[in-house]
């Protein structure tokens, strides 16, 4: 379809374990075939977002639900031996090489543009990284992915990163910026959800030598609700289309149960499925 120039971004908003509702969500985009001109992915929206670009339907559902119960690829015990709530060798290489593997030549077959939105710790902005290569670029992806306080901070071309969600959340406007004319938005939270802060202290406890990081991980639930808000003036507009969960996600960050994650897959279904029409005259418009 011709779009005389105009394009439509996707951003895909982070959230660990309620993700599996974003994977529910683009599934339906695959299977009606609806295709995007580019993608902002942050944190669990990165990780889990590039199987849209790839084309493996259940994907995410599927390797979560196999591995994510292995205390050797998630939880307390990789935590204490390497400072990482998730193993890093096993789930970001051993499980997408090997055990269920994601396919980067697909992916690079696409031609859509990705971005993994990853949070400096030297200077406490929002990045976005272009991922060409997952596998080349699996460092910058789980940079996007790590949570404050459960993980290291990641290398990447000699800067150190951590969640993307942490200072750009939602990054409507970067991605107006980037030329992109109409937005869908997946969050993993409901509509009315506003986030509260993280406990001062702690954050001083964790990242007090770094200034700049700590003063954004502090400003993090304001800077996200006047997102959202913003977002559903947008909406109002005609130039946000958003997809939100019907109803609240209570699964923990680090879910285990198979059946709670495969609930929340079928919500991102169910709503996906109800928000295809709307999604698509949103790309006809243009």
């Amino acid at each position: 379809m011709q779009r005389q120039n105009k394009k439509t971004g996707l951003i895909l908003g982070g959230g660990a374990m309620r993700g599996m509702y974003t994977a529910g969500v683009l599934d339906v985009f695959l299977d009606h075939k609806i295709e995007v001109d580019g993608v902002i992915g942050i944190s669990a929206g990165a990780v889990f977002g590039v199987n849209l670009l790839s084309g493996q339907r259940g994907r995410v559902i599927r390797y979560n639900k196999r591995f994510n119960c292995d205390k050797n690829y998630m939880g307390i015990g990789p935590f204490l031996r390497t400072g990482n709530i998730v193993n890093t060798e096993y789930a970001y290489h051993v499980v997408p090489r090997e055990l269920d593997k994601f396919d980067d030549e697909a992916y690079k077959r696409s031609g859509i543009p990705f971005y993994a939105g990853v949070t400096s710790l030297e200077t406490g902005r929002a990045e976005y990284i272009k991922i060409d290569s997952v596998f080349e670029q699996m460092d910058a992806l789980r940079a996007s992915a790590s949570m404050p306080f459960v993980s290291r901070p990641v290398a990447w071309n000699g800067r150190h990163y951590l969640d993307g969600d942490i200072a750009g959340s939602i990054p409507y406007q970067t991605m107006f910026d980037m030329g992109y004319d109409r937005l869908v938005v997946v969050l993993t939270r409901e509509r009315g959800y506003r986030k509260k802060p993280v406990s001062p202290a702690m954050i001083r406890l964790y990242y007090g030598k770094h200034r700049e990081f700590a003063d954004a991980l502090m400003r993090r639930h304001e800077k996200y609700n006047d997102s959202v808000r913003e977002l559903e003036a947008l909406e109002q507009q005609g130039r946000v289309l958003l997809i939100a969960p019907s109803e609240p996600i209570t699964i923990g960050r680090i879910e285990k149960n198979g059946d709670k994650l495969q609930e929340v897959y079928e919500l991102g279904i169910r709503d996906g499925t109800e928000a295809v029409s709307r999604v698509m005259q949103l790309c006809a418009a243009l």
